[in-house]
């Protein structure tokens, strides 16, 4: 069940808690930045107190280091002197180090036997000085030391041949002290040519730097400790822990931080830990790199996180009082806010419900001004009263036809305003598209009608190229309502005297009946026969054509030209003069036509030159009347042959009405590739359907590979709308078949080629008949010549 509440219900139910949720994020979210900044600058502090301390350590040691490096240095002259001499030499010195010096508790060096003493030739035996205080009275000892070898620990001070501090020691080397203590010592070797001679050292006890261990305090329960290089404990609150090594003390620390490789590695490093008394302790080591030793000690400190988080505890408590106040403000507020908006918005409600059942009326506005967002709200709602009254007002004029009525939009995001814009833009279109789509078709119509009336004239005038070129320029003239028009047919009876001949010519002029003779490559119809271009010129030279009437003449102002071409070859040019300019899709049919006008010139021409070769026959077979009977039979052939071709070539005029039973259709993309194929090509070639789709045109037709840029020209004119058309032989099946191709580019509503039609027509019999036509004649003509030889010889012996 749903739950109806109202507004000011709501504000106290959803902003109350919402408030309450965002306090406790926000004040949680400080506290813990609080607590973290507390515990970040707590360890901060811990870290750098830790760091002053291995500093004021270091400079402590480092002070005596120096002076023992000094002392060393200084006792490099023994050589200067005699032994006696400079063993007392260095004793004075000794003494005056020693008294100057609080801090060391045992001044002594060792010298090696082998380097003061030539008649010594072992490589143990030392001579040992030692100085330090007992009970407050300064002991001097001197004394021969490792005659039957070195001990472990001085051994060890023998390989190093750089200054050294020791591990921790209780002093229990040196005979005749009463009391030892945990010290070390800082050992500066004499070293020469590499070789070790000896060592000055001072013993220093571990009491004074416990002092400065125990020191360090910055938090309450805290403590530090020193340790060795070695993991030696050597200060520690806790005496116990003295001289014993830190693995053997905190085991579980060694095993999870590895400590003791830290602190041998001289690194500074940290880490929380739980005791036995399950307190969280926070451990930072700083390392003491003493003077130009290699072995760095480490100060150690440890911090109960306890401590350091006690300040930050005590801000987050507060926080919390602090957002719990706020609360309880913010609640107050929200009730006497949401007291102050609900009269208002149960006026705005009362208006809105009127809308909501769709009653709209100029009288329904309200006045309410409080200055803030309600008076805002009120405004824009009555704006959208005023709105919808504008758009019902619209909506009215477009019922009633009135598409052109202006609309001005509310703002630019005014959906609906919009909507309706589009509404009565959609319906302008679509009757500007109803008005389109007419022209288109009557542009259709007038394209197949024409097709259809050409078709029939080429069909009825194919005897007789004089006769079919003025038909055919006449009617295209008149079809495309122009003013003048010609055609240009090619001329190549001699092969050396190639030109294209004016075969007949529509409202020209006198001048250009007599010029009836275009060269290849002359004017703008030569320029079209060797570009095999449409050329369309709306800029005519003034003196290249005029128009008479018989009431004056002017200029006409655009110029076509189109090659009627077969098989890549200009068998002609069709010029048109207009006054008006020339639609592009009349261009396109004159151009489509053109390819039927080849064919049928084509065809003529051959019928031509068959009727002037069977003249030549008949006046050749009549002087040889000797040879009468032989020349009627083959005459008669050629006759019968004549007639098969003219009856194949009226069936081939009935091809278009049977064209999808009996051609071979395919159909290409503009890319070349096959996108459907019939059954007819299917079976000429012998494939399956799946065999041929997709295939590309160039990878079936030798052209391609042959001459590959008559082949791109080829498919660059498809592309343009440009028809072609190809004859070719293929052999399929063991099988000579001669097809003849049109290649029709289908036009979008555009303009632009969106695919090729290709039709394609078995020519075998008609190619057979034409080639054994040829065959007969050029035998005849060999008879004939024979026969004219035969008679000149007669005539010779005759005479």
């Amino acid at each position: 069940m749903r739950l109806k509440l109202k507004i000011q219900q709501k504000l106290q139910l959803f902003i109350i808690p919402a408030a309450i949720v965002i306090y406790i994020i926000a004040v949680g979210y400080i506290s813990f930045n609080a607590r973290k900044k507390a515990y970040k600058d707590a360890i901060e502090i811990t870290n750098k107190q830790v760091q002053k301390s291995a500093t004021d350590i270091k400079t402590k040691i480092d002070a005596e280091f120096s002076a023992v490096i000094a002392l060393s240095n200084a006792l490099k002259i023994y050589k200067d002197f005699d032994k006696d001499e400079w063993q007392k030499i260095i004793h004075r010195m000794y003494l005056k180090v020693f008294e100057n010096d609080q801090n060391i508790y045992a001044l002594w060096d060792s010298w090696e036997l082998s380097a003061i003493d030539p008649n010594w030739d072992k490589p143990y035996g030392r001579i040992s000085h030692s100085l330090w205080k007992e009970n407050g009275v300064l002991k001097d000892l001197m004394e021969y030391r490792s005659m039957d070898g070195d001990s472990k620990l001085y051994a060890e001070t023998k390989s190093i041949l750089v200054p050294n501090i020791n591990e921790p020691y209780e002093d229990l080397a040196t005979e005749g002290k009463a009391n030892t203590f945990l010290l070390t010592s800082l050992n500066s070797p004499l070293v020469e040519n590499g070789k070790y001679i000896g060592v000055i050292a001072f013993d220093i006890t571990l009491i004074q730097l416990q002092e400065i261990v125990d020191k360090i305090k910055p938090y309450e329960g805290s403590y530090a400790f020193l340790i060795s290089n070695g993991g030696i404990i050597s200060g520690h609150p806790n005496k116990e822990f003295l001289n014993k090594k830190i693995a053997e003390i905190f085991p579980e620390e060694e095993e999870k931080f590895n400590i003791s490789e830290k602190i041998l590695n001289g690194d500074n490093f940290s880490y929380n830990n739980t005791d036995e008394n399950d307190v969280e302790n926070y451990f930072s080591y700083v390392p003491i790199q003493i003077m130009n030793t290699k072995t760095p000690w480490s100060i150690a400190i440890s911090v109960p996180v306890k401590t350091i988080m006690k300040e930050a505890n005590n801000k987050f408590r507060i926080s919390i009082i602090i957002g719990l106040l706020g609360i309880l403000l913010l609640a107050l507020i929200v009730s006497l806010i949401s007291k102050n908006i609900i009269n208002p918005l149960t006026k705005i409600t009362e208006l809105l419900k009127f809308l909501s059942k769709g009653h709209i009326d100029k009288k329904m506005r309200i006045r309410i001004e409080t200055g803030d967002e309600i008076e805002e709200m009120t405004d824009a709602l009555n704006d959208s009263i005023n709105g919808l009254n504008k758009k019902v007002e619209f909506a009215n004029h477009i019922k009633q036809g009135e598409l052109n009525y202006e609309f001005n939009l509310l703002s630019e995001k005014d959906v609906l305003g919009k909507s309706l814009i589009a509404m009565r833009n959609s319906l302008q279109h679509a009757k500007q598209e109803d008005e389109n789509r007419k022209i288109e078709d009557e542009k259709q119509n007038w394209t197949t009608q024409g097709l259809a009336k050409f078709g029939e004239i080429l069909r009825q005038n194919n005897d007789n190229i004089e006769t079919l070129s003025f038909n055919i320029i006449k009617n295209l003239v008149n079809y495309l309502d122009s003013s003048q028009g010609s055609i240009f047919i090619k001329n190549d009876s001699d092969k050396d005297d190639i030109y294209y001949e004016l075969t007949a010519a529509i409202a020209f002029d006198r001048k250009k009946m007599i010029n009836k003779r275009i060269e290849l490559g002359e004017g703008l119809v030569g320029r079209c026969v060797h570009e095999k271009l449409t050329i369309y010129m709306i800029d005519i030279p003034e003196d290249y054509v005029h128009i008479t009437s018989g009431l004056g003449e002017s200029n006409p102002r655009c110029l076509l030209l189109v090659p009627l071409m077969l098989n890549n070859e200009v068998l002609g040019v069709v010029e048109i003069v207009s006054f008006n300019e020339i639609d592009k899709y009349k261009i396109n049919f004159i151009e489509k036509v053109g390819e039927s006008i080849a064919s049928t010139i084509s065809s003529v021409k051959i019928n031509e030159r068959t009727a002037v070769l069977l003249e030549q026959s008949q006046q050749q077979g009549e002087e040889l009347a000797a040879q009468e009977e032989e020349m009627r039979q083959n005459l008669e052939e050629l006759k019968a042959t004549q007639e098969d071709a003219a009856r194949r070539e009226g069936e081939l005029s009935g091809l278009w009405e049977a064209l999808s039973m009996n051609s071979s259709i395919v159909i290409f993309d503009m890319t070349g590739k096959i996108i459907d194929v019939n059954d007819k090509n299917l079976e000429i070639i012998g494939s399956t359907r799946e065999q041929m789709l997709g295939k590309n045109l160039a990878s079936l037709v030798s052209e391609a590979k042959d001459d590959p840029v008559a082949y791109k020209k080829f498919w660059e004119d498809l592309k343009t709308g440009k028809s072609r058309t190809r004859i070719f032989k293929e052999t399929v099946k063991g099988k000579e078949i001669w097809t003849s191709e049109t290649y029709t580019p289908i036009i979008d509503k555009s303009g632009k080629p969106i695919k090729v039609l290709n039709v394609g027509t078995d020519i075998t019999k008609s190619k057979t008949v034409e080639i054994e036509t040829s065959k007969k004649l050029k035998n005849a003509f060999i008879k004939i010549e024979k026969l004219v030889e035969t008679e000149k010889e007669l005539r010779k012996k005759i005479n």
